[in-house]
């Protein structure tokens, strides 16, 4: 068992003790071999002091101290934002596209917070699983094969036979086995595919997830074709938007049914200390999905400007319009729409819009630059 283990980091004594308050909590939660590395990184962060790459906003009181060893990790929270699996196509007797693809589950210790290390279950050695975007009406393939200790499978949200469902006894798939599952992908959206092995939470809380995107197919709705080709990935009106994927996750690091730790893509404040960058004469469009366990919901609000919010991603006209905050129980999700195009450059909060939730790591910001 790893040392970190040893020391239980209770959600109480992050808060108690200012864990991500200037960063003296959080090293006396660390294991000692990280504790000197957050008290060096935590003068640094001495009011007064101006936390780099941050621009003009000072965050000395709600930040990380450290950086997270992404090659480590064996993935990168800023390369997730883009990093669309697509799968290996080619065509069926039929005409249509088939989409492959292989995905393994196997156990591997993740560094979540600067020094404070994970025993995650994961897909394809990263949390969360690659992101799957495919075509309405594709045909999807995956080859799944568990590598790791217990019993896991694939559940995905969308519309196939029971057959292809990933719970016990359709598609569950013991240590060292592999099953295939197969449909044809509908409805078009922004939908989640995650392990569906009891016991359930503890499953998904451990890593076992990801996005899957189904892109509208423009022929099968003439009458919003434009929009459709918007979201279809790499036609001329998709590449006119900047998306990305934000999964809005959580980790219980001793076990308790309670998070120490929240994040977007893993990584607490990862977007804080390198911020995305926006180009402000382009549109945005986030795919925001949340698997948060052990809260029943969680959040995003968008600092100095409003969005249009399709719930799932399955309409091409918005659920919500011209509102900054949305809410997302367990396992739902949607996409979010908006431009900076009016607004000055500068750096842009959006962030959990429960105070906890933004103070122990889902904090973020968009750079938005002319």
């Amino acid at each position: 068992m790893s040392a970190w283990w040893k020391e239980a980091v209770s959600r109480r004594l992050l808060l108690t003790g200012g864990a991500l308050i200037g960063g003296a909590g959080i090293a006396r939660a660390l294991p000692a071999g990280a504790q000197a590395q957050a008290v060096r990184a935590d003068a640094a962060h001495a009011p007064g002091h101006q936390t780099a790459n941050l621009g003009s906003h000072k965050h000395d009181g709600m930040i990380t101290p450290g950086e997270v060893d992404s090659a480590r990790n064996g993935f990168d929270p800023h390369k997730i934002l883009t990093d669309w699996d697509t799968g290996a196509v080619s065509r069926l007797p039929d005409g249509r596209t088939l989409r492959e693809f292989e995905i393994t589950a196997e156990d591997k210790e993740i560094e979540i917070a600067p020094g404070l290390m994970f025993p995650a279950w994961t897909y394809n050695g990263r949390v969360p699983g690659p992101t799957l975007r495919v075509t309405e009406g594709d045909r999807v393939r995956i080859r799944f094969r568990n590598f790791g200790s217990h019993p896991h499978s694939i559940h995905f949200h969308g519309i196939h036979s029971a057959r292809m469902d990933g719970v016990p006894g359709a598609g569950n798939v013991g240590p060292g086995g592999e099953f295939i599952y197969e449909f044809d992908a509908r409805p078009f959206g922004c939908h989640l595919y995650h392990c569906h092995t009891v016991p359930l939470k503890r499953h998904i809380h451990k890593g076992l997830y990801g996005a899957f995107i189904i892109d509208p197919d423009p022929a099968r709705r003439p009458e919003e074709q434009a929009v459709a080709r918007s979201r279809l990935l790499g036609s001329p009106e998709n590449v006119a938007w900047q998306e990305f994927v934000l999964v809005m996750n959580a980790f219980d690091t001793n076990f308790d049914e309670e998070n120490e730790v929240y994040a977007v893509n893993t990584v607490a404040h990862a977007y804080t200390k390198r911020p995305i960058v926006i180009d402000r004469a382009r549109p945005v469009r986030l795919y925001l999905i949340n698997v948060t366990e052990f809260d029943p919901i969680n959040s995003l609000h968008l600092h100095a400007n409003f969005f249009d919010y399709f719930d799932h991603g399955t309409t091409l006209t918005p659920t919500l319009r011209t509102i900054d905050t949305v809410m997302q129980c367990q396992g739902q999700r949607g996409i979010l729409e908006f431009s900076f195009k009016d607004h000055e450059p500068g750096q842009y909060m959006f962030h959990a819009h429960q105070s906890e939730f933004a103070e122990l790591g889902w904090m973020s910001l968009f750079e938005v630059r002319a």
